[in-house]
């Protein structure tokens, strides 16, 4: 398939409704308003296609960049590559659910990460620590350094109250994916969330999120669900 039959593809695809709640979460346009499941026939088509995957995220339509994160090929993208990708995300669904998962299924995922999360940019920051949850979540604990985590949580102790609106929700989901996918230091992390306590979230003409990750921790762990893993982090 080449991009204008997939951009014809998606087009048919689009609903107003989920249009409208993809807008309200900081979409604009061009757009069709594509469910992410109803992509899965035409990705089962393709498979793999990274130069089609360019030309669809370089369109600037919020579904063919999603789209295109499910038809790349993770290892053939340099960082500038990503870097690419990143300038152009321009709301949290693009960076932290298209580029971050992206990137988590490369060979460079925790040096681009740990890159953005350096930055003081915050989509960029609430990529990289999104890609740590997506890392953490699917690869075996022993892929990791745990003085590295270990020195990650103590950051996100020290700085998520006073970080950028997106970045304090992806550092919480990294405390939450911490306790519970990364056995090591599961105590630690329960520990470092309840130290933080509630972290509120300012969202533009929402009311605030209040997130608080040693809750969800307790939650999960009182199903049964330490260690989980994801088979896949791509859909």
């Amino acid at each position: 398939m080449n991009l204008e039959m997939v951009m014809q593809e998606l087009e048919a695809l689009g609903k107003e409704r989920t249009k409208k709640i993809y807008i309200s979460n900081g979409a604009h346009e061009p757009l069709f308003g594509v469910a992410t499941g109803a992509m899965k026939p035409i990705a089962k088509k393709i498979k793999i296609d990274q130069r089609l995957a360019e030309e669809l995220y370089s369109t600037g339509n919020y579904d063919a960049m999603y789209f295109a994160g499910i038809i790349a090929d993770p290892k053939a993208m340099t960082e500038s590559d990503y870097d690419r990708w990143i300038d152009a995300a321009y709301f949290y669904m693009l960076s932290d659910f298209v580029v971050a998962v992206t990137l988590s299924e490369s060979d460079i995922a925790q040096e681009v990460a740990d890159k953005w999360i350096a930055s003081g940019e915050e989509l960029r920051m609430s990529a990289g620590w999104s890609c740590y949850c997506w890392l953490l979540g699917n690869r075996l604990d022993v892929e990791f350094s745990e003085s590295k985590i270990s020195n990650m949580l103590e950051i996100v102790k020290n700085t998520i109250h006073d970080s950028p609106e997106r970045t304090k929700s992806a550092m919480n989901n990294f405390l939450y994916t911490v306790g519970i996918s990364y056995v090591p230091l599961h105590e630690m992390a329960a520990e470092t969330a309840k130290a933080i306590g509630t972290v509120e979230v300012k969202r533009d003409k929402k009311k605030s999120s209040f997130l608080n990750a040693y809750e969800s921790i307790q939650k999960e762990v009182d199903k049964g669900k330490l260690g989980f893993k994801r088979k896949h982090v791509r859909c």
